[in-house]
């Protein structure tokens, strides 16, 4: 009788000194939950990635041809002026570009007249076919409804480092539609997406249809540009080089997959549709192409390879291209390797021969030869990136 009650109070004293270690356990999980969740709020961590994601929203109706005129053949400058960009850890940041056009007739009236013809990317060769796509017609611009449908559709995502920018260009007053320009304005500061507003036309009368009231209210910049403006191109002794580089570039790529034909193509059409614009748009995009911003592992070998985004032991041997049918991992891996080194030898050298263009630039512009639509986009950049510390040191 007694032992047995010596093992029940054994067992009591065991439970009561289970249960308040697991009590004191809880206390100190709870407490350092707690100082965690300060030291959070206090210390926020960084995203790695750093993003700049900029939406064009630009009207396309009947009147806006030089505006899109301008928007092809500077989009390679201004992509040229964010390699050389720098977050505070001194990484490059992750540029995004989305592309919206309003107020085109053959837009749909239930949709108000609005697009999205480009959601949130980093491919560069898409950007350039998708702006090349546009044509103008009409009709009737709802700048309110525009900015509302791209806070609506695309992912601005909850870093509060990244750096979040609409444009809209247009040359109608703000105030047209049914949605409320103040409403959608005030949806984005919320979101922390900055509206800036390009007038195409006079800047005071920008001011009296409420364009800068409508960059104002989030915190933005309005600008007025002259959309009609031709851009002042300046030739270079070593344009003629860049352009030979660029085809030397096309070279180093390695088409792989159900897409990878079709993208090469495409990459070539759009050198094409530069060279077209200008020659020295052509020689500003290859310039793009031997950046960082340039990535095209999706379809390309060698990008995909160095970005980890597929392994040669896993690709089928349909997927790959002629030249490297029926080779072995080892000789695949060889040739992807040399082709990754050609393709640096060749940016580097672009970039080399760049740098003497742009001193040449200098000594001999007598004016300033950037586009309207690009100095206004680069200001206003430039200017807001400093508040997410990025700058252009």
């Amino acid at each position: 009788m007694k032992k047995n009650i010596l093992i029940g109070l054994s067992l009591l004293t065991l439970s009561i000194g289970y249960v308040e270690a697991s009590r004191l356990a809880t206390k100190e999980i709870a407490g350092l939950r707690t100082k965690i969740q300060l030291d959070d709020k206090l210390h926020p961590v960084k995203s790695k990635k750093q993003f700049v994601k900029i939406a064009l929203l630009l009207d396309t109706s009947n009147s806006m041809d030089g505006l899109i005129n301008q928007a092809k053949s500077q989009l390679w400058d201004i992509v040229n002026e964010f390699s050389y960009a720098k977050c505070g850890n001194g990484s490059t940041p992750e540029l995004q570009i989305a592309l919206y056009e309003y107020g085109n007739d053959d837009l749909t009236a239930q949709e108000g007249y609005i697009r999205q013809v480009l959601p949130f990317s980093n491919d560069l060769d898409e950007i350039s076919e998708k702006l090349f796509s546009l044509t103008t017609n009409g009709g009737e611009e709802y700048c309110g409804a525009v900015i509302n449908t791209s806070l609506k559709q695309l992912d601005w995502g909850k870093n509060p480092d990244d750096l979040k920018l609409v444009f809209i260009a247009g040359n109608e007053p703000f105030t047209q539609g049914r949605t409320n320009y103040k409403d959608a304005v005030l949806q984005a500061k919320e979101k922390d997406v900055v509206i800036n507003t390009i007038f195409c036309g006079n800047y005071a009368q920008g001011i009296s249809t409420k364009w800068k009231d409508g960059a104002q209210l989030s915190g933005g910049d309005y600008m007025a540009i002259d959309h009609n403006a031709e851009q002042i191109y300046v030739a270079t002794p070593y344009d003629k080089i860049i352009i030979e580089l660029n085809s030397k570039l096309n070279n180093t790529y390695v088409a792989y997959g159900a897409t990878g034909t079709t993208r090469l193509d495409k990459q070539r059409l759009q050198d094409n549709n530069a060279y077209e614009m200008e020659a020295e748009v052509a020689v500003s995009r290859a310039v793009s192409k031997s950046s960082k911003l340039y990535k095209n592992s999706s379809w390309d070998l060698v990008d995909a390879v160095e970005e980890d985004a597929v392994a040669i032991e896993e690709i089928a041997p349909e997927a790959l291209p002629a030249p490297l049918k029926g080779k072995s991992k080892k000789e695949i891996k060889a040739y992807v390797s040399q082709k990754k080194s050609e393709r640096a030898k060749i940016q580097a050298e672009i970039q080399k021969t760049n740098a003497k263009r742009e001193a040449y630039l200098a000594q001999h512009q007598k004016e300033n030869t950037k586009g309207e639509l690009e100095n206004a986009l680069l200001k206003a950049i430039k200017k807001q990136a400093a508040k997410k510390e990025l700058n252009w040191k």
